[in-house]
């Protein structure tokens, strides 16, 4: 008999040594971030949150955080040349730079992982204002992408000890229905999948719970292969893309040409409601891949009876798949920066622990429409 994806998960979480609460925030590191904070609330929904920069005594860079129910964001760019973090824009263009995660011990899990070979980005911090205390620290993973470890029991600020809160009570526009990270996808260099899904076994308890190779994830010109990973309670998946060989270049392989180097591909944001939360996205510029009309002849047969229309779903272009638990519904942006590198995923899980493998060959070939309007397919 084989385990579905929630036995799965329990069966992990009796042996974790490292729990994990959730995602505590993304932080970006954007060429202006000021303007970026602003695309985040007027096209994604976003509330301004806190801030930080010269008016908080912080000389060399400023930082936006904004926030969507679970969903914080920090924005943050240079305020000097030379930089750590303009060399890092310079290179890898807008994208992510930190996975904080939320722990109830930071200094525990930074040494349980450097105990397993982590290598060190942060030792623990203390980091304290009048609304108490924060202690975090870090770890590297996949290319310069890091994991931060928070623990806030003991603040009850705004977001963290030297950030202010941001107000805009003139600019608000309304959240559109986005809950919380469901999960990260990280592009890695060919061969090193398994490196990586090694790492998060042995530096961080995870577990390998879904596995898709070029079979699975593949069309007439393109292919991939992925590891999904999981830590414990499930609250924390990162599926771990390599390129696989094909007749031209996959969406892995252009994502590290341009990103130059490994990196987050994309951030899943669960919605309640995707038919409304897609027509919020769409009614303020967001642009989706499509995929054809013709998708939406077959949905039923294949993944039987759902509870919305099929028409607002084909209208809309959001794809459906269904799996042992239930059935998902996805889309997915076209990339928000100017290199073809970062996008998001929205997706509605109606008991579904899956990500979509039925849809993996019509969402490729939109990819590679895409692909072959760039060039460089």
């Amino acid at each position: 008999m084989i385990a579905t994806l929630e036995e799965k998960t329990e069966v992990i979480g009796k042996g974790d040594f490292m729990p994990l609460n959730g995602t505590d925030y993304l932080e970006l590191y954007v060429g202006n971030a000021k303007q970026a904070a602003h695309f985040y609330k007027t096209a994604f929904g976003f509330q301004s949150l806190a801030y930080a920069g010269l008016e908080t005594g912080i000389r060399d860079r400023e930082s936006y955080v904004v926030v969507q129910d679970k969903i914080r964001l920090i924005l943050t760019s240079p305020l000097r040349s030379g930089s750590e973090i303009g060399q890092h824009i310079d290179r890898h263009g807008d994208g992510v730079k930190v996975i904080a995660l939320w722990v109830d011990d930071a200094t525990y899990a930074y040494e349980a992982a450097m105990k397993r070979g982590a290598k060190s980005y942060m030792k623990p911090k203390i980091e304290e204002d009048s609304d108490g205390r924060v202690v975090r620290s870090g770890i590297y993973t996949y290319g310069e992408t890091v994991h931060i470890f928070v623990e806030r029991k003991d603040y009850h600020g705004i977001f963290l000890p030297g950030y202010k809160k941001w107000e805009t009570p003139d600019y608000n526009p309304a959240p559109v229905g986005l809950k919380y990270v469901d999960h990260m996808v990280g592009n890695v260099e060919l061969g090193k999948m398994d490196y990586w899904v090694d790492f998060y076994e042995r530096v961080m308890g995870f577990v390998n719970i879904l596995s898709f190779d070029d079979n699975d994830i593949s069309t007439e010109y393109t292919a991939l292969m992925s590891k999904v990973m999981s830590n414990g309670n499930g609250r924390i998946k990162f599926p771990i893309n390599e390129p696989a060989e094909g007749k031209k270049k996959s969406q892995v392989d252009e994502y590290l040409e341009f990103y130059e180097g490994e990196g987050v591909q994309h951030i899943a944001v669960a919605t309640d409601d995707i038919i409304q939360t897609v027509r919020n996205l769409k009614s303020r510029g967001v642009e989706f891949l499509r995929v054809p009309y013709t998708y939406y002849d077959a949905v039923t047969d294949r993944v039987g009876k759902i509870d919305e229309d099929i028409e607002p779903l084909r209208e809309l272009g959001i794809l459906v798949d269904r799996d042992d638990e239930g059935y998902l519904l996805q889309i997915f942006t076209k990339p928000i920066e100017p290199r073809p590198t970062m996008f998001f995923e929205i997706i509605q899980r109606k008991g579904a622990n899956s990500f979509g493998k039925g849809n993996f060959k019509a969402l490729f070939e939109a990819i590679e429409r895409e692909q072959e309007l760039r060039g460089t397919l």
